[in-house]
């Protein structure tokens, strides 16, 4: 009987030591994520006047450039997506490579690579399409599309007869063919740039592997993607930048630079390193 007693005492204690060790754990579980919420949003509120003054710049950039055509637009978000991709990779595949020491190149690899191409396609292009479709930029105002109509009613010049009889049938259907190419539409670089981005990925993580101390400043990066972003709406625009649609594609870009590029330089790392580690030095 005495025996029974105290087994079950012994199992009692066992029991009410596990549960206050759960609780000891849970809280400090709790603790070291409200530390590392606070430290993300206190990272993203004093990035945000910065990423204010990049939109800026790149509303700026659009001014500069809506009138140079699309293909042109589109040579330069080839310039600017590549190198954002470059940077982020570098940023990503470091910072891993860093505080996971005994990481291996594949493992490196991965992480880069998703880290890199989700964040600049998100930032990019995903964000900027969206904001491109809900401001309408793609679509031509009413007169506009008549206007560019007018020279095939008024013009029957031989050629343009003969290059749209019978499978277009008339001017009319020259606007109808000409419609697809005005539509707003998801480029995806990664894709459809492959053979620019991927390599620009691969690139940054090599250099992340080899030199995991390599530092970008965060204002520069922020910089790159707003102008990449620009150079996709421009891609997209056929109406008049007025007033209203600089102030909607000034917040498209805002959201679509400070969201993912901080998640990629300051909210990412703070979720796989202890959260006392500094990592201001990364991206200021």
């Amino acid at each position: 009987m005495q025996l029974s007693c105290k087994f079950d005492i012994v199992v009692t204690l066992r029991y009410v030591c596990f549960k206050w060790v759960h609780r000891l754990q849970d809280l400090e579980w709790k603790t070291k994520m409200s530390v590392r919420l606070k430290r993300i949003l206190t990272e993203l509120r004093n990035h945000a006047p910065f990423t204010l003054f990049g939109a800026a710049t790149g509303i700026l950039c659009m001014l500069l450039f809506k009138g140079v055509g699309s293909e042109v637009n589109h040579r330069l978000f080839q310039v600017f997506h590549p190198t954002h991709v470059v940077l982020s990779a570098i940023v990503t595949a470091s910072i891993f490579k860093r505080y996971k020491n005994k990481a291996g190149f594949l493992s490196v690899l991965l992480v880069g690579y998703l880290g890199a191409i989700g964040v600049a396609t998100l930032s990019d292009c995903v964000l900027p399409f969206f904001g491109e479709s809900m401001l309408g930029v793609a679509i031509p105002v009413h007169s506009h599309g008549h206007d560019q109509d007018e020279p095939h009613d008024h013009d029957h010049d031989e050629q343009n007869a003969v290059h749209n009889h019978d499978e277009h049938g008339g001017p009319e259907h020259v606007h109808e063919s000409e419609s697809p190419h005005i539509r707003a539409r998801l480029h995806l670089g990664f894709i459809e740039d492959w053979y620019l981005v991927n390599p620009a990925a691969l690139l940054g993580i090599i250099i992340a592997f080899l030199w995991p101390s390599s530092k970008f400043p965060h204002a520069g990066h922020v910089l790159v993607s707003t102008w990449a972003s620009s150079f996709h709406v421009l891609m997209n625009t056929h109406r008049e930048l007025s007033p209203v649609i600089l102030a909607g594609v000034f917040i498209v870009l805002f959201i679509a630079v400070w969201l993912p590029c901080c998640i990629s330089d300051i909210v990412f790392p703070l979720l796989f390193v202890n959260s006392d580690v500094d990592l201001s030095h990364h991206h200021h």
